[in-house]
């Protein structure tokens, strides 16, 4: 019992990002700390990219289950070695090592959280008719699913970065600096992160096709042109 206790005590202060706790983890237990995100990173977005491909069938289910956390844990990569240039840039003093251990945090949040909406994708997509003669790629309820998956995406990864905004804020003692570094951060994230959903293609896939991990025509096109014609069709179908 007191186990599970404190594995629920700690999970609980790792979401909150509490930035006295997350400092002495990222300087004192840097291993411990980025084991804990990498398995949350696993488990819950494999979870949400799960739910999110059983609209197609189990095989696409399984294979979204893998690509989602392989989304993010590159996205991690790339954005810690690109946000560690950054920082210094705007005059925070943060490193290479403390930048990615940050990076790795709020994506880890952000897994959780998407895992945490698990449930909720999953009713959009059960409640999506499946593509018949009527219902096709340019239906207005296939752009609903996908803005409605994008949406949760988007807003778990910006309450993931916000949630580093207290610590970043006592790294650099000036709240205006930590606002910059967070807002290019963020930028970076979005722009990184959705180039490479779009070419693992975890959500938003091609469902008359056949059946691919990682198809040649994903390397085509971008996310935001994908992105704007779901909206379009939404709104003006």
């Amino acid at each position: 019992m007191r186990s599970k206790l404190s594995i629920l005590g700690f999970v609980s202060s790792f979401l909150r990002a509490d930035p006295c706790q997350l400092n002495a983890w990222v300087k004192e237990r840097p291993r411990q700390l980025a084991a804990f995100c990498v398995c949350a990173i696993v488990v819950s977005a494999g979870a949400d990219g799960a739910a999110m491909g059983s609209w197609s069938n189990g095989l696409q289910s399984f294979y979204t289950g893998i690509k989602l956390p392989l989304a993010i844990l590159l996205t991690t990569l790339g954005n810690g070695l690109l946000n560690g240039m950054l920082a210094p840039l705007l005059g925070a003093p943060v490193t290479f090592r403390q930048s990615l251990a940050l990076v790795l945090v709020s994506f880890a949040i952000t897994a959780m959280i998407l895992g945490a909406l698990s449930p909720v994708a999953l009713f959009v997509i059960w409640n999506t008719p499946a593509l018949s003669t009527t219902t096709h790629e340019t239906s207005p309820e296939y752009g609903f699913m996908q803005l409605t998956i994008a949406g949760f995406i988007a807003l778990a990864g910006i309450m993931g970065n916000v949630r580093l905004f207290p610590l970043l804020r006592e790294w650099t003692g000036r709240t205006n600096v930590a606002l910059q570094v967070l807002l290019a951060w963020l930028a970076g994230n979005l722009f990184l992160g959705s180039q490479i959903c779009w070419m693992l293609r975890p959500f938003i896939w091609d469902p008359t096709g056949r059946m691919k991990f990682i198809g040649s025509q994903y390397l085509h096109g971008s996310f935001f042109e994908t992105l704007w014609e779901a909206a379009r069709r939404l709104l003006f179908y």
